[in-house]
């Protein structure tokens, strides 16, 4: 629910209403795309780090609530989102090889189809453009104008974008040697 600040009338035009940006506001925020920025993070990095990533993105989301475009909420999520995760990986992090466990646990679809060599290969040999690309409009779910925003880029330069990284990828799957 947002609420409304009354519109002073004075010897000039009539300003717009502001919406505010309240824990009430911000309550729906978190309940609407908590879950969908934690999937974000899990798809790209180490799942351990995705509830501290999710965290950051929304405490950002709350330091910059005036920011936060009304109707594009998760597209700015989403592009936060990248600079967090970027961040996050510039840190660096050791992988503690003596750790690793022998059995393998029942993992998500999602991972699964990572797990694919013949994936790997082909979204490896993409651009990291044309990855990031795919990979908002194919598992996030986003249409073209939130890809815009996301990319920062016009709508009809994000629907380029996106038909010029389905066709390397079709490309990159024709090259592939048949099994």
């Amino acid at each position: 629910m947002v609420a409304e600040q009354p519109a002073l009338v004075a010897d000039g035009p009539v300003e717009a209403p502001v919406p505010t940006r309240d824990d009430a506001w911000f309550e729906g925020l978190f309940r609407a795309h908590a879950t969908a920025l934690y999937r974000y993070f899990a798809r790209r990095g180490p799942l351990d780090d995705a509830e501290d990533l999710t965290a950051d993105v929304l405490a950002i989301a709350w330091r910059r609530r005036d920011d936060v475009p009304d109707g594009a909420e998760l597209p700015w999520l989403y592009r936060t989102a990248g600079f967090v995760l970027a961040n996050h990986r510039r840190k660096g992090r050791p992988v503690p090889v003596a750790e690793l466990p022998d059995d393998v646990d029942d993992a998500d679809p999602a991972d699964l189809a990572l797990a694919d060599d013949e994936v790997r290969h082909v979204l490896a040999a993409l651009g990291a453009r044309d990855r990031r690309i795919l990979l908002l409009h194919a598992w996030e779910g986003l249409d073209g104008q939130q890809l815009a925003a996301v990319l920062g880029i016009s709508r009809g330069g994000a629907d380029a974008a996106l038909s010029r990284a389905r066709s390397r990828l079709r490309a990159a799957w024709a090259e592939l040697p048949s099994a």
